[in-house]
């Protein structure tokens, strides 16, 4: 009787678990979900937008081993696009693309119930809401890059570790070999997880001393034999599938000799080649610790690590966790400073990697939530350092809420990062504008002049005219476009070419385009004009609605 009372018991407990995992899940989608259109499209985010619409339209994706990262990006992007019936890259939204990285946002919440058993279900229902609140998970979960994909392969590859240690089924070496070749055709930068994930097992099992422990939390024992069976079979899965997302199912072979070549690339870019991502050492660390500028809001997850750090202890120490595997938190702590270390150590720097290490950190984070809550004595102290964990969370969900909704391009918010400003808006508009005046429409000719190519995220707001030309020099010999837009530094190029290159019959008058002064990016000017016949009809139009 007793033993079935505790069956039920469990079953509650767990019933009760899931339902809470499930339940937070549901609060960061409803978290991360709206107003998708709202922050302007980063040139990043355009940029992969950009060849997505490449693979939609044309079934064809390409590796780049220079730029752009892997190919799921691109690859998952297609789920919604088909769901939404859109099949051009005019047709695809702010809501298409982005809503990619804000389902594995929400997945990587999910993904906590495989290794409810090596954290404790308190500590693993402590990780998924501290996943989803964190301001910087939540900030990324809305941005069209690699980065969220990459932190859920990477943690999904542990799950399937951690499962396959437990029960030594074959299933789940499979299942690993599938997200580490996700890994692979995602970013680049997976090499650095799989080392600290390769090294903080070594390391835990170089600690387990006694044999008989060993057996004891590493689940049933298996024959070399069969180990060798599963690791060979997780081998041929992890290259057959990192080589069909490479090559875009065999249709371009060469994406797999270049998924390797890459890697020379990227070695020379992470070793500081490039001083316009150059960072410290701390770089990470201010933005996480303290962060504060031009009098905007303090913005500090420091909360995170310093929980974090109380559950590394704990790891160690082997105390206060309750129910939790302490070799599984062993691995933790070696593999969140391992990733720490490694990418503060690398001087390229920009603010969504360190989305991989925090992870790490709030699964420590969470150990150290309840080893207080248990540690605690009397009561009171306990429901005094309770209140103040509650307070301490809802100042990062407070933070989620600014950062995403109403500091999404501010660069007070640390995760803003060389963002395009929301007079984009603006630019678009205007040339809306002048097409809807001028008798070509959407057909009409455009130029942007933006030295060194930088004209994103223009491409993206400019998808739905068919002759726009992008240029990094004023040609002065080509007969100017009815709209020019470029750099404020090319004014006196751009108006001499306006005032000398048409025939003297064919001269128009230029005007600016913009009323008032705007940024592609702060510090980044753009200037626009057309012809005065076209002005006069904006004017003309404005003065029938009753417009000033």
């Amino acid at each position: 009787m007793d033993f079935e009372a505790g069956s039920v018991r469990e079953s509650k407990s767990l019933i009760l678990f899931v339902a809470g995992v499930l339940l937070v899940a549901a609060a960061a989608a409803a978290i991360r979900l709206p107003r998708l259109a709202q922050r302007p499209m980063h040139g990043d985010e355009a940029i992969h937008a950009q060849k997505f619409a490449t693979l939609l339209q044309d079934g064809q994706y390409i590796y780049d081993p220079f730029e752009y990262h892997g190919p799921t990006l691109n690859y998952f992007t297609l789920i919604p696009a088909w769901l939404r019936g859109q099949h051009t890259y005019q047709a695809i939204d702010e809501w298409t693309v982005r809503l990619v990285p804000v389902a594995f946002g929400v997945g990587l919440v999910l993904l906590v119930l495989g290794v409810a058993d090596g954290l404790g279900r308190a500590a693993a229902l402590a990780v998924a809401v501290l996943t989803a609140i964190s301001h910087a998970m939540v900030f990324y979960s809305r941005y069209y890059i690699q980065e969220m994909l990459l932190v859920f392969f990477t943690f999904a590859l542990i799950v399937c570790g951690w499962r396959y240690v437990r029960s030594r089924r074959g299933a789940w070496a499979i299942a690993g070999a599938v997200m580490l070749a996700f890994m692979h055709a995602t970013k680049e930068t997976f090499v650095i997880a799989v080392a600290a994930i390769a090294a903080a097992a070594v390391l835990t099992l170089f600690l387990s001393r006694r044999r008989a422990e060993k057996e004891n939390k590493s689940g049933p024992l298996i024959s070399k034999r069969r180990l060798l069976v599963h690791l060979s079979l997780a081998a041929l899965i992890l290259v057959m599938v990192s080589a069909v997302l490479f090559s875009c199912a065999f249709r371009n072979p060469r994406g797999i000799v270049d998924s390797v070549l890459t890697f020379k690339t990227y070695l020379g870019r992470g070793a500081g080649h490039s001083t316009v991502h150059s960072h410290p050492w701390y770089y990470y660390l201010h933005i996480l610790g303290w962060y504060r500028l031009d009098g905007g809001p303090l913005w500090t997850e420091a909360l995170i690590l310093l929980l974090g750090v109380i559950g590394l202890v704990a790891a160690f120490a082997k105390k206060g966790a309750g129910k939790a595997d302490y070799g599984f938190l062993r691995f933790t702590a070696f593999y969140a400073i391992f990733m720490t270390v490694a990418y503060s150590l690398i001087p390229y720097k920009t603010p969504w990697c360190l989305l991989g290490f925090l992870h790490a950190w709030i699964l420590l984070a969470a150990v150290g939530t309840v080893v207080l809550l248990r540690l605690a004595r009397p009561t009171w102290v306990r429901v005094l350092v309770a209140l103040l964990l509650l307070q301490g969370g809802g100042y990062l969900l407070w933070q989620a809420y600014l950062g995403t909704y109403r500091y999404y391009d501010d660069h007070a918010n640390p995760y803003v990062y060389a963002h395009t400003g929301s007079d984009v808006f603006t630019i678009a508009a205007r040339v809306d504008e002048m097409a809807a005046l001028h008798p070509d429409g959407k057909k009409m000719f455009i130029e942007v002049i933006c030295p060194g190519a930088d004209y994103w995220p223009l491409p993206w707001y400019l998808r739905a005219y068919e002759n726009v030309g992008y240029y990094s020099e004023v040609d002065m010999t080509a007969m100017p476009a009815p709209v020019i837009i470029g750099y404020a530094s090319l004014e006196k190029e751009i108006l001499t070419k306006l005032f000398t290159v048409p025939p003297p019959g064919q001269r128009h008058t230029p005007v600016p385009l913009f009323d008032d002064y705007v940024e592609l990016r702060p510090t980044i000017e753009l200037r626009g004009y057309v012809p005065h016949d076209l002005v006069e009809g904006r004017l003309k139009a404005h003065a029938e609605e009753g417009g000033p």
